[in-house]
């Protein structure tokens, strides 16, 4: 007998009603749109590490304004701008309610675009702020918090208008909405306009470290509780340690950021505690990996055949490596070896794109047929698409990793700085072939995704 509690089918609101589907399919344009931009940028950066700048002498494109270009065009272009579609497909339907406003959802994509492109312009016009993660010029920084509120408010509506108990996606969506306008607003106004010196670097540290653990990590795993359950047709193995997860990384997270500045000015007493809060959230993170492979339990074989799903656990893969190296280069002894080396950058590349951007483009290979009502255009690019991926990433952090190693002894051995960097051109060598591998595949991806909806288009076409 049906409880009186249940909600029928036809009750329910159609799925037309909830989710704006070309909005989402909008941002996923946006996001692939960027990473061309970001990806042409860490080309150019990779070429001129090993003396082959193809845009010498020109001031506008001198390799340190690209490489700002590179990591906001990440960041802001490609992870948040996914991270937004995603959103829009996920809240409507498991709340039941859609954003507050289709209109201003529409607003918001505009703004953030010209947000995004008008920090990308002034980045090369030399108006990047000193700040880590916060080059955006100061006044982008009003336009960027304003937006960040009105998306809170959109998604927030319908988040607290559900009643009951909440699905942990949405304490990880609700909670970030909070944390992400107030991170934002930490980094790139209070070093500006409000604090100097060491006290500005332990905020720039914060920020730097927030702004991954308190925008990007709780709107991956809130998508990540989202989807496997639905991939694998069966609930997360525990729900507790879906709360012990959320819970440890709200109460750790925000205490490690000053672990980026370990032997400066900063009071020793900071530096011990982003230390041991470091190690803490990483026992955090591994209940979480625990969880989710705990899911999979029984069902292996899906990882296999389901691409989404391989990459999700990809990035699971990827997150676990970087959990253990996380928790080993923020200690003082180790981190005297790898302090400024090539370790740092691997460690970067490693976490957002095998982990975060790799969710990603999971959840779009998932999605796109759905939107667009028809398979892909060509099944097997997607699987080079993920291959290429997967392989070039960890052939570039691996090589970044070990480059680091070598950086730092030929620095505690008191070498001559060039030694360092002739020990670094074949290292940066392989770096500049995996990039390009990289690269190549996601221009396969956007082109199977364009063919796709070409596709798309003639099918609904002859119906």
């Amino acid at each position: 007998m049906t409880s009186s509690l249940t909600v029928s089918d036809a009750e329910l609101p159609r799925h037309e009603d909830l989710v704006e589907e070309r909005l989402v399919l909008w941002y996923f344009v946006a996001a692939l749109t960027f990473m061309v931009i970001s990806m042409t940028a860490g080309v150019l950066m990779g070429l001129q590490l090993i003396r082959h700048n193809p845009l010498p002498a020109i001031e506008l494109f001198s390799p340190g304004r690209w490489r700002m270009v590179h990591t906001n065009a990440i960041a802001y272009g490609f992870i948040a701008n996914a991270f937004l579609g995603i959103m829009h497909w996920i809240i409507p339907r498991l709340t039941l309610r859609p954003v507050l406003s289709r209109p201003l959802s529409y607003v918001i994509f505009g703004a953030w675009q010209f947000v995004v492109l008008a920090t990308a312009v002034g980045i090369l016009l030399g108006e990047a702020q000193g700040v880590e993660w916060g080059e955006t010029p100061v006044w982008i920084d009003p336009l960027a918090l304003v937006g960040l509120l009105l998306v809170a408010i959109n998604f927030g509506a319908p988040i607290i208008q559900v009643r009951g108990p909440m699905y942990v996606t949405l304490w990880y969506y609700l909670a970030a909405l909070v944390w992400t306008f107030l991170t934002y607003a930490m980094g790139n106004f209070v070093p500006e306009y409000f604090v100097c010196g060491s006290s500005a670097g332990a905020v720039g540290g914060l920020f730097i470290h927030d702004l991954v653990g308190l925008f990007v990590t709780p709107l991956g795993w809130g998508m990540m509780y989202y989807f496997v359950p639905i991939l694998l047709k069966r609930p997360m193995w525990s729900h507790g340690l879906s709360l012990v997860g959320f819970w440890g990384l709200a109460f750790f997270y925000p205490l490690q950021g000053i672990h980026h500045f370990l032997y400066t000015p900063i009071p020793m007493f900071l530096q011990y505690g982003a230390v041991l809060s470091t190690i803490a959230l990483e026992l955090v993170v591994l209940t979480v990996i625990i969880n989710f492979v705990g899911t999979l339990r029984g069902t292996g074989g899906e990882v296999l055949r389901n691409l989404p799903l391989r990459y999700f656990y990809t990035g699971i893969a990827f997150y676990f490596l970087t959990c253990l190296q996380c928790a080993l280069q923020t200690t003082l002894t180790f981190q005297a070896l790898i302090h400024f080396t090539d370790w740092v950058v691997g460690h970067a590349h490693m976490v957002m794109f095998g982990v975060f951007s790799m969710w990603q483009l999971g959840a779009m290979t998932y999605l796109v047929p759905r939107i667009l009502k028809t398979d892909w255009y060509n099944p097997e690019w997607c699987e080079w698409h993920f291959w290429g991926s997967a392989g070039g990433l960890m052939l570039m952090s691996g090589d970044l990793i070990l480059c680091g190693l070598f950086q730092g002894w030929s620095w505690a051995a008191l070498q001559p700085w060039e030694s360092s960097v002739q020990v670094s051109i074949p290292f940066w060598s392989v770096r500049i072939v995996a990039g390009l591998v990289m690269f190549a595949v996601q221009l396969l991806f956007i082109y199977n995704f364009f063919k796709t909806w070409q596709k798309s288009r003639a099918v609904a076409a002859s119906v």
